[in-house]
């Protein structure tokens, strides 16, 4: 929803909960380590500072046309999937993408037969954070129709639809990669990864003596959940009036094409100056690339008329209470897609679950700022270490 990419900025409140995971300020890199004080540094310790980029690529899911962000790792042992929000453009995770794959081992240096080490600064102070050192393969699928062109022809896609073709995506794409697949979702991407998480199977491998069991999809995080409607949000009861209304949808969508006609200079200009000051440059090109089009709005207001309808009903706590030691959600404190109602509903409905909230100010909208993508790639990096750990 474009109203989900542009929340206001406020500064958030200070809030008293019990976090069950815990993050200290770091000027860069990881937050969790120990200090090495009046100590030289060892040179097999120095840090190489190599960038990742993540790459685009098409690929036919079910015979629709899918745009997939991704960073490829050699013998990886564990594969990174981020579900997007709505809009489901893939692109607005690109920074979000490459800082997680960077604190999961994607530029360290290898001092130990199984140890890598990242260098950051803890207030002054030297801080190294092992991590595991076979690298993770990180990638996120975006939304059918969520795309720069109209490859479906205007066809509108719900959102079950979307949920089958994500599902679609990991048996075309990862049925035969025994790699344990760990899910990371955005908003309603959060509700999306619980679904496939209840749809995954039991995984079978047959060895010479016995059989192996082990779950398809074994971590699920949801960041800045939308997982059931929000009654008390006046933006959240605008939003849904406007797209349960094909007229409304039409012309606003009409209006967002006819940007999409300006000249690139002067659209990028009019988005930076309008709608995202603070914004990376990343977000903004995906906005003028990928949002101003007529089939991708249209898209992204009939799938939030489906989310609006499915998420009346009850979120299903029995699912969540049996998988509880197997995901995490992350909250903002003034967030009305997930609200903090929702963070205390969760906490008494699923006690075991890892439930944290921001108090940084980076919002819903975190993947489109440099800032709130390298804070929540470090939050979902502690998470998924501790995961891994466990």
């Amino acid at each position: 929803m474009l109203l989900r990419l542009f929340p206001s900025i406020s500064p958030p409140l200070s809030l008293s909960t019990g976090f069950r995971y815990i993050r200290p300020r770091a000027s860069y890199g990881l937050y969790r380590g120990s200090r090495e004080m009046g100590e030289k540094e060892n040179s097999e310790s120095e840090v190489i500072q190599v960038k990742n980029r993540a790459t685009f690529r098409l690929c036919n899911v079910s015979s629709f046309t899918t745009e997939v962000l991704e960073i490829p790792a050699d013998n990886p042992t564990l594969h990174v999937l981020v579900i997007p929000g709505n809009p489901g453009i893939v692109s607005f995770y690109k920074d979000f993408v490459e800082s997680l794959y960077e604190l999961l081992g994607g530029a360290a240096s290898v001092t130990g037969k199984n140890w890598v080490f990242f260098v950051c600064h803890f207030r002054g102070c030297k801080v190294y954070a092992n991590l595991f050192s076979n690298l993770c393969l990180s990638s996120a699928v975006g939304h059918i129709s969520h795309t720069k062109k109209n490859w479906e022809h205007g066809r509108l896609f719900s959102l079950q639809e979307q949920i089958d073709h994500k599902m679609d995506f990991i048996k075309q794409e990862l049925q035969n990669n025994e790699v344990p697949i760990l899910l990371v979702g955005h908003s309603i991407g959060s509700y999306i990864s619980l679904e496939m998480f209840k749809r995954s199977p039991e995984k079978v491998t047959t060895t010479l003596y016995s059989f192996v069991y082990y779950s398809f999809v074994t971590f699920c995080v949801g960041l800045y959940p939308f997982l059931a409607l929000n009654r008390q949000s006046i933006q959240q009861s605008f939003i849904r009036k406007l797209a349960a209304s094909r007229i409304i949808s039409v012309v606003l969508s009409l209006i967002v094409a006819l940007l999409g006609l300006f000249p690139i200079r002067l659209l990028r200009l009019i988005v930076t100056t309008f709608l995202g000051k603070l914004w990376s440059a990343t977000a903004v090109e995906a906005t003028c690339s990928h949002l101003v089009k007529y089939h991708t709005m249209r898209n992204v207001l009939f799938m939030a008329m489906t989310e609006f309808r499915k998420l009346s009903e009850t979120p299903d706590w029995a699912f969540m209470r049996e998988k509880q030691h197997k995901m995490a959600f992350l909250f903002g404190v003034d967030d009305h897609w997930g609200p903090l109602q929702m963070f205390e509903e969760i906490s008494k409905q699923v006690p075991d679950a890892v439930l944290s909230i921001e108090r940084e100010g980076h919002t819903h909208a975190f993947c489109c700022t440099e800032a709130g993508s390298m804070w929540v790639a470090e939050h979902v990096a502690g998470l998924i270490k501790n995961n891994q750990a466990s």
